[in-house]
């Protein structure tokens, strides 16, 4: 067992007459080689613990990789004269971005990610804008991981990069419509909030560039995009609770941004713009959201139109302008729907799904002018499908299918939709899937995900890396709990703020439920969650330790208390409407009381891998480092607590294909070794 790190310069908080001493607190110095040597300390722990299974992970990461197709291609889109496809390689890590003239089957390579990432630990792509000339590609790079890129531009025609190099900026840009004026963000360099957007014309120095919005208000932050019409600019204010846009006619780039409706706390509204009206998604006096039309010119919300009225059970995500047609991703019961109405208003119906649980999603559609929807399509038991849909035929075509390579049958496994009993009466939806053959007497493992937090709803897909649990008798199931919108606004609104307890002991009663009907037992249950879900899995295995026999706890946010009094760090002042602002005693005092970090006692608690980034600029790796050490200092059982920080990578982990396959190999080991599952076989079919 590894000794546990002593306490160093222990530090005093103190708020609201409640002082808290953080024996870890020095773990927050990147720079002090006493930290990192603690860090890498850790990792060597690690690796020394599941020594054992090392060569089951290295088999683990062969087998998830081989299901893989290592060549292959994306479904090409049209927009304006091309069209627009990425593919990988066989031994190359990256995408590379390609597009092909209409007719013609000649590639041209926009991006090659491989060559971009050539001598760096870490890339990531993270926007790429094709200019109206279709002539030039703007695209922001980040070779660190902390979500700090650089904005460079390419002759698409040479592969020759312009001079034109925009560092230190936000993964967001947008052309105005002579391709010669690129709009970006900047962020705050300490709290990485994107509050500035600034004007680039091509051949300048971006020295001189023009600032032409900034956000002054620390909730907020700012975007900028093009309208469905590529007329507009638009400018998004946003934060939990409140959106406000600004447009500009993208063929006056020099022009001032105007005010569409001024923001309004708890109004949140999206904008687009077609054929010469505004549309606009809006909570105006509608929990669950209706959408709203208005034409040029009169942007006042007193001459909105309804198009589509609020539902209580129907929340309204987005929507898709075409031609002849409206498209609504709306979901019901949890589950996704595709509403396809005719602006004629006659034949407005659904598109047709038949699983009991899926994601479906609207795809990507550059062009208005066409009666074609292309949309995506996924289920527990079904890889990625992306059909084209006749929206007036309602004929559907499938033109690509993600292939697993190897021997797969999705007749082999089972996905079901089952529903759990929250303490005050709730319903808590379950995605769950498993072999048709699985028992379901108890024996058999579970891994039970969950996240629940910021509105984001967790989708029912498919994961070809999740056949290597499948196929060794561990089922999977997603609890849909409170903080995620699967059922609606409400959804959400109950799992934030004062009601956060409710994402927590919705998971706790999903567990119990899955439990209680067979699908598993206490000692074969795990759980895993990542960002805010590592919060969520930190906080039930305080509330019930017993319950699991061990978690998985990727990025997670464990110091809610420190963090959020902490204005320096990402994402804190704009959060304060998710978690609530600890500078108020009240909201103090209820974080306070199930920070998992703060909430550490010394019981016995379930097999532990915690994994970080060294990078993270969302949950800063000092969270589970800490945490980490306080129970390990406070650890009164023999189960396995481990840490294992990516010293080249950021929140999303590790960047590449491999070494993405890689990390779920290491998680995907930790737990089969703890049910005696760590071998190479696979149950036959």
């Amino acid at each position: 067992m590894l000794s546990p790190v002593a306490p160093k310069r222990p530090h005093r908080l103190e708020k609201h007459g409640d002082v808290r001493i953080d024996d870890y607190y020095w773990l927050r110095e990147r720079d002090d080689p006493e930290v990192i040597a603690y860090l890498e300390a850790e990792n060597a722990y690690q690796r020394a613990t599941m020594a054992g299974t090392a060569d089951f992970e290295t088999h683990l990461f062969e087998e998830i990789k081989g299901r893989v197709k290592q060549t292959d291609m994306s479904v090409p889109y049209r927009e304006g004269d091309y069209r627009y496809y990425r593919r990988v390689e066989d031994g190359r890590d990256y995408k590379i971005y390609c597009r092909a003239s209409i007719g013609s089957e000649v590639e041209e390579i926009l991006l090659d990610v491989n060559a971009v990432a050539a001598g760096h630990e870490f890339c990531d792509v993270g926007a790429r804008r094709v200019s109206p000339s279709q002539r030039l590609l703007a695209y922001a790079v980040d070779t660190i991981g902390r979500r700090q890129y650089t904005i460079r531009v390419r002759d698409i025609a040479s592969g020759g990069e312009l001079p034109d190099v925009i560092p230190d900026v936000a993964a967001n840009l947008a052309w105005s419509s002579d391709s010669a004026t690129v709009f970006y963000t900047r962020q705050d360099q300490t709290t990485l909030r994107p509050f500035q957007i600034y004007r680039h014309r091509l051949g300048t120095d971006p020295a001189g560039d023009t600032l032409v919005y900034e956000e002054q208000d620390e909730t907020f932050s700012c975007a900028i995009g093009t309208s469905r019409s590529k007329r507009l600019l638009l400018i998004a204010s946003y934060q939990t609770l409140s959106t406000e846009f600004r447009f500009l006619d993208a063929g006056d780039p020099t022009g001032q941004f105007e005010v569409f409706l001024p923001r309004a706390r708890g109004h949140e509204y999206d904008v687009d713009h077609y054929r010469g009206r505004f549309y606009i998604r809006t909570n105006a006096d509608a929990r669950n959201f209706r959408l709203m039309e208005t034409d040029e010119g009169r942007p006042a919300r007193r001459l909105w139109r309804e198009l589509v009225a609020h539902r209580d059970d129907v929340l309204i995500e987005g929507f898709e302008l075409f031609r002849d047609h409206l498209v609504i991703e709306e979901r019901h019961q949890g589950l996704t729907r595709l509403h396809v109405r005719p602006w004629s208003g006659a034949g407005a119906h659904d598109v047709a799904f038949d699983e009991p649980a899926y994601d479906a999603y609207i795809d990507t559609n550059r062009e208005p002018e066409t009666g074609v929807l292309r949309y995506g399509y996924t289920s527990m038991t079904t890889p990625v499908s992306v059909y084209d849909y006749d929206m007036a035929t309602r004929e559907r075509t499938l033109l690509k299918r993600d292939e697993v390579v190897g021997e797969f049958d999705p007749a082999g496994y089972r996905t079901e939709r089952l529903f759990a009993s929250a303490a005050d009466g709730s319903r808590v939806p379950i995605s769950l899937v498993t072999r048709r053959d699985a028992p379901r007497d108890g024996t058999a493992p579970l891994l039970l995900y969950g996240y629940g937090s910021y509105g984001i709803s967790m989708e029912a897909a498919f994961r070809s890396s999740r056949l290597s649990l499948l196929d060794r008798g561990m089922a999977f199931a997603i609890a849909h709990v409170r903080g995620g919108e699967e059922l609606g606004r409400r959804w959400y609104e109950d799992g934030r703020l004062q009601h956060k307890r409710n994402t927590f002991t919705d998971f706790i009663a999903c567990a119990d439920h899955l439990v209680a009907e067979g699908y598993t037992a206490p000692e074969r249950l795990f759980a895993m969650g990542g960002s805010a879900g590592g919060l969520l899995i930190g906080a039930v295995i305080n509330m019930r330790p017993e319950l699991f026999h061990a978690a998985v706890a990727q990025v997670p946010f464990v110091d809610v208390v420190t963090t959020m009094l902490d204005e320096s760090i990402p994402l804190t002042t704009g959060e304060y409407d998710e978690w609530g602002d600890p500078n108020e005693k009240g909201a103090y005092d209820y974080i306070r009381s199930y920070s998992p970090y703060d909430n550490v006692v010394a019981v016995p608690r379930p097999h532990l891998l915690v994994m970080t980034g060294l990078h993270d600029s969302q949950v800063q790796y000092w969270e589970p480092a800490k945490w980490v050490a306080k129970l390990r200092a406070l650890k009164v059982d023999d189960r396995r607590l481990l840490l294992r920080t990516n010293m080249d990578a950021g929140h999303g982990g590790a960047s590449g294909r491999d070494r993405q396959y890689r990390e779920t190999a290491i998680q995907y080991a930790f737990l089969l070794d703890l049910v005696g599952l760590a071998d190479s076989t696979l149950h036959s079919r």
